[in-house]
């Protein structure tokens, strides 16, 4: 398709996963419910043709919660045929419960030129004031445009735009409910167009995995837990990701327990904080970041435990050493 002027006109994907971006309240349903078709989301968004031909496919139909790991290794390789077919963008909708885990998953496995944007909403389309149609105009504007090309996955909510390997769901409830503590927003939507502070570093992809990910699952140390639930996870789980106190710690009952895991199975520290990095050398008490990194435990640097869960199961699956894990971690931190 041409424009006015006889120049090409850019083309947007826009994939569908459901979420609160497409629910609307069902007449026997006690709440809202993921109904709406990409059509409808599309045609909902006044002047949205106007940026780019628009081709919209309902991917999924689910809330962001119910969304799996097998779900976003097809999508990304629907984005990549995507490419393949000649698309200058890509946009995905879909619920924000998961979003910051979806989009750092395709952000590991998708390193081409098209621009890949995740958006969604906090509102519900009923809702009055329902953010979901500014944040598709938005999306499909920075997916059009060059500057965002060969900047990886990315997430825009609120007209804030955020790297995949850095954004949170900070709120619940909130329409400014998604930042990046350690490094704040790419750029922000201005006057219509993406204005960009910085972009990330080029991180190689890893391979898509023929078979499901292995299971990594997260512990979480408390005060006073015992650890109980430490047991028994080198015959359940392929990995283990433990969102520790502060810059790394857990307590010292937790020691003896994790490092017959990590004997078994990659063991990566992580803060349960969300923003910082683990350390690795300032404390020295037992069950501090020195010694469960001594007893074999891996740093996850910067990377909360949801993003180092995702990364540890990327890893495994693609066969990476034991070694090269650690690395991987310090080098995507």
């Amino acid at each position: 398709m041409f424009s006015a002027t006889g120049a090409p006109r850019c083309t947007v994907l826009v994939l569908t996963l459901g979420g609160t971006i497409a629910m609307t309240r069902a007449t026997a349903a006690p709440g809202v419910t993921p109904t709406l078709t990409g059509s409808d989301l599309v045609g909902a968004v006044p002047g949205l043709q106007g940026i780019a031909e628009i081709t919209v496919e309902d991917f999924r139909q689910l809330p962001g919660a119910s969304l799996t790991t097998g779900d976003i290794v097809s999508l990304v390789e629907r984005i990549k045929r995507a490419e393949r077919e000649g698309f200058d963008g890509v946009v995905v909708t879909q619920g924000t419960d998961t979003l910051e885990e979806t989009s750092y998953l395709a952000d590991l496995y998708y390193r081409g030129t098209v621009p890949v944007v995740f958006t969604g909403a906090m509102r519900n389309a009923a809702s009055a004031g329902a953010d979901g149609p500014a944040n598709l105009l938005a999306a499909v504007r920075i997916a059009a445009s060059s500057e965002a090309r060969d900047a990886g996955v990315l997430v825009v909510l609120g007209d804030e735009i955020h790297a995949a390997r850095h954004v949170r769901k900070t709120h619940t409830t909130s329409l400014e409910a998604f930042g990046s503590p350690n490094t704040g927003p790419m750029g922000r939507m201005a006057g219509g167009s993406a204005r960009f502070h910085w972009l990330p570093k080029p991180i190689a992809p890893l391979p898509l995995p023929a078979d499901a990910l292995p299971q990594v699952e997260i512990v979480t140390a408390s005060l006073g837990s015992s650890g109980v639930l430490l047991n028994g996870l080198e015959v359940e789980v392929s990995g283990l990701v433990v969102a520790a106190f502060g810059v790394g710690h857990v307590p010292e009952s937790w020691c003896s327990r994790l490092e017959a895991l990590a004997a078994a199975m990659p063991v990566v520290l992580a803060s349960r904080i969300g923003a910082g990095p683990v350390l690795t050398s300032t404390y020295g008490f037992a069950g501090s970041e020195s010694d469960l990194l001594a007893r074999g435990l891996i740093a996850a640097g910067t990377l909360d435990p949801y993003k180092a869960r995702l990364l540890l199961s990327a890893l495994l699956a693609a066969g990476t050493p034991r070694a090269e894990i650690a690395k991987a971690f310090l080098d995507r931190s």
